[in-house]
């Protein structure tokens, strides 16, 4: 129960002090550092990341979704092509997916050109995909629970009677 609770909150903030959260749970602050370095070891945390919004700086990105359909190997399952996708230093994350496709991959480049570069240069002449399909990131509204633009500001006059 104590580690889903610590999981909950860095979940949100994994910059939240420990000593904070140690209050927050009414533990000690070893027993959250202990429980943290745990989590880490069996790797049920598996990284801490920074959310960007890219769009707010000079750096272009541009990042796609493309399904996958492909024909799974003998004995492997997905597993084995997945590894090879995820492998290519363009993909930031791979998943196996329910539906008429079977991977999501998920690929940053610098333009539309080079991320559609990368499906039919690299990812489409795999022999075991059979298609695929594109879409590309056009705005953000909301990533990873958080809410990327914000909120318009009703600007008309104020009219009473």
């Amino acid at each position: 129960m104590m580690r889903e609770k610590i999981l909950t909150f860095i979940e949100k903030n994994s910059r939240i002090d420990t000593k904070e959260l140690a209050i927050i749970l009414g533990v000690d602050e070893i027993t959250v550092v202990n429980e943290l370095a745990a989590m880490e070891k069996e790797h049920i945390i598996c990284g801490y990341h920074t959310m960007i919004d890219w769009d707010k700086t000079t750096i272009e990105k541009v990042t796609a979704l493309i399904e996958v359909r492909v024909t799974p190997q003998r004995g492997q399952g997905f597993d084995a092509i997945a590894e090879r996708i995820y492998n290519y230093s363009e993909v930031t994350s791979v998943y196996l997916i329910s539906g008429s496709y079977d991977l999501m991959v998920i690929l940053e480049g610098k333009t539309l050109k080079e991320c559609s570069q990368f499906v039919s240069d690299k990812l489409s002449t795999l022999d075991t995909v059979l298609s695929t399909a594109t879409y590309f990131i056009l705005k953000k509204y909301k990533d990873h629970g958080t809410v990327m633009v914000e909120k318009s500001k009703d600007e008309r006059m104020k009219i009473t009677p």
